[in-house]
């Protein structure tokens, strides 16, 4: 199915928590879907429970800086009302960053009944495509509703180094790959369901999403469907559905499980 908004893309209901991991777009897919939702006449807020660049924060149209939650509403409310759309993180840091919140922080502010869409980055990925968690990650708030695994498609068939892969030591466990072998689709479909991949940790409650980001690089769309068909053959995967194309272009296909017989539309 061809979908040309994020919100039907992903399925969102009316009021979602969504916690977004991995690499190849997190913080394009976040302001991308906040845009479009305050456009909608929707009240959102973006965050993260780690750190982004200060840059990147301030895409957002108003950025709140919340020291504590005992001071946080009426200035959240009041920010709201004037934007629509609101960053919140704790502080800048001297390295040009700004620290995001933690987990029960954002739990807080969900609870917050004004806001319609709580969004945020629950780990990083320094840039890369495809990123696998450490110990500590990701940083997942326990009112998360739907969680969102990303990858870049352009990493299918490229090496296995540090230009492409994030957290090489957990890649390298959760794939079996070294360094130098092929980034193939059954080693990338495998970080999307492996039990230290994407998902380790959440919560059952949570809505899983893979999100195929990148389409428009890709010279064939051939791989790209393998991936897709393997995240989604086995019915045992919490993986549903499968969104795949790109943020840039603004063009989304999506494939679920409950389809019997996967299409790809050209």
């Amino acid at each position: 199915m061809i979908v040309k908004d994020l919100a039907s893309a992903l399925g969102l209901g009316p009021r979602e928590h969504v916690a977004i991991v991995g690499g190849g777009g997190k913080t394009s897919l976040m302001f991308a879907l906040a845009e479009e939702l305050r456009s909608g006449g929707k009240r959102v807020v973006t965050t993260t429970t780690t750190k982004v660049r200060k840059r990147e924060a301030y895409r957002s149209p108003c950025v709140s800086f919340i020291p504590s939650d005992t001071v946080c509403q009426k200035s959240l409310r009041d920010n709201l009302d004037r934007h629509g759309h609101v960053f919140v993180a704790q502080s800048c840091l001297e390295s040009g960053k700004i620290e995001g919140i933690p987990a029960v922080l954002a739990d807080v502010l969900y609870r917050e009944s004004q806001i319609d869409y709580l969004i945020l980055e629950a780990d990083g990925a320094a840039g890369r495509p495809v990123k696998v968690p450490a110990g500590q990650e990701p940083v997942i708030p326990s009112s998360a509703s739907v969680v969102i695994a990303m990858m870049g498609l352009e990493a299918i068939g490229r090496k296995f180094d540090a230009k492409v892969v994030f957290r090489l030591d957990q890649f390298k466990k959760v794939t079996g790959l070294k360094l130098g072998d092929i980034l193939t689709v059954e080693a990338l479909a495998g970080i999307f369901y492996a039990s230290g991949g994407l998902f380790k940790g959440m919560p059952e409650s949570v809505r899983r999403i893979a999100f195929l980001n990148k389409l428009d690089l890709l010279t064939s769309d051939h791989e790209a469907r393998e991936l897709v068909e393997l995240l989604l053959k086995d019915m045992s995967n919490p993986v549903d559905p499968v969104v795949i194309g790109s943020i840039k272009k603004r063009h989304y296909l999506v494939f679920e499980k409950k389809i019997a017989l996967l299409r790809w539309i050209d």
